[in-house]
């Protein structure tokens, strides 16, 4: 690690939530690693989820897809989101299960060789993004799949609201049980309970469930599990400077009396949004207030007192909830997470220690087999 900002994610802390999750839930588990796993990593949440007992990985496109194939991972693979028909022979090649959303889409792919596709219906009851909404679209999409040798082998379909509306979430629930039911068909994978809907939602009616954001302990229902992520830097430069002297872009601050103000190499190109101007940073047993605006590179504290260079701070993590950071920002957790961009190390524990480290702009060093 050359720059000394990072986020440390605990492998313990992250394989316990998830193997406690799929044990209340009591399906087979679909881990989401999306978006780099969150921005956490897509290849150690993954090998984490596969060893808390996942089936089936899910991510987002062709391009996450291949990412984990490119690492070694050979197991079951899902993709949510789009894909391109013109895509469908890498998919068949590198055994990708893709979304089957529209009659439109059905017709594209089978202008291409696609024999052998493994295709999952994603069914809209009511998050209207993606997906069949007619029953008859979907009998006709599974007549022209069955008849150019797709493998039908799966149904889903995606709440809006299963973190806010119990009501709005069952309505959906029936509507999928129905087209379901209506369709009568061996599907292998059933699923429609995310993470929320996993430990709320009681039905038996599928036989999966995708976990995402619960992972890293973010649930609406299950209070205690892990916060597995943190955030930290450290300050590398510490100065006196005089009263009435402004910090920082704008000079939205200025000094009351002489001030300690220390300076620490994280800013908002590393994902640590100017939003954050005014919070609060933890180090040294103390809240420490930022001081002026956050910089593209670099962010400035105003310290209680001369603290000395290379003092951890703690952005987030388990002095500074990232729940109650989200709700200071007006945004959710996982786009906080999500925005931390390639140039922050990763550094992963287990049992307290350091036993992997990653920096996507210097190198991607971890494969499936060396991340243990």
């Amino acid at each position: 690690m050359y720059r000394n900002t990072w986020m440390e994610i605990d492998l313990d802390a992250l394989y316990e939530n998830i193997e406690r999750i799929r044990k209340k839930c009591g399906k087979r588990l679909i881990a989401v690693v999306k978006a780099g796993g969150y921005g956490c990593g897509d290849l150690a949440v993954a090998k984490t989820a596969i060893k808390a007992g996942a089936k089936m990985l899910a991510v987002s496109s062709v391009d996450e897809a291949l990412i984990l194939r490119n690492k070694g991972y050979d197991g079951k693979l899902l993709i949510l989101g789009h894909s391109d028909p013109e895509d469908v022979s890498v998919m068949v090649k590198e055994k990708i299960s893709a979304p089957a959303y529209s009659l439109n889409w059905v017709r594209r792919i089978i202008e291409q060789n696609c024999r052998g596709l493994h295709v999952h219906i994603k069914v809209d009851t009511g998050m209207n993004r993606i997906g069949f909404r007619e029953i008859g679209e979907i009998r006709q999409a599974m007549r022209i799949l069955e008849a150019n040798h797709c493998v039908i082998e799966g149904i889903f379909t995606h709440f809006a609201c299963a973190d806010t509306s119990p009501e709005k979430t069952e309505m959906q629930f029936q509507r999928f049980h129905d087209i379901v039911s209506a369709l009568d068909y061996p599907f292998k994978w059933i699923h429609c309970d995310n993470s929320d809907a996993a430990v709320s939602l009681d039905e038996k009616f599928t036989n999966a469930f995708r976990l995402g954001i619960s992972m890293y302990g973010i649930s609406s229902y299950m209070k205690d599990l892990n916060y597995p992520i943190s955030l930290y830097s450290r300050i590398f430069l510490v100065k006196k400077v005089p009263a009435g002297e402004s910090i920082g872009y704008g000079a939205t601050y200025t000094t009351k009396e002489e001030e300690w103000i220390g300076t620490m190499p994280i800013g908002y190109a590393d994902g640590f949004i100017r939003q954050n101007q005014n919070r609060m940073v933890y180090c040294c047993g103390e809240y420490v207030p930022i001081a002026g605006r956050i910089c593209m590179d670099q962010t400035m504290l105003r310290l209680p007192y001369q603290m000395k260079e290379g003092t951890e701070v703690e952005i987030f993590g388990p002095h500074i909830n990232i729940e109650t950071m989200a709700k200071d920002l007006n945004t959710i957790p996982y786009e906080i997470l999500c925005l931390i961009s390639d140039r922050v190390t990763r550094v992963y524990k287990r049992n307290g220690q350091v036993v992997a480290e990653t920096n996507g702009r210097i190198t991607e060093s971890l494969n499936w087999q060396n991340i243990g």
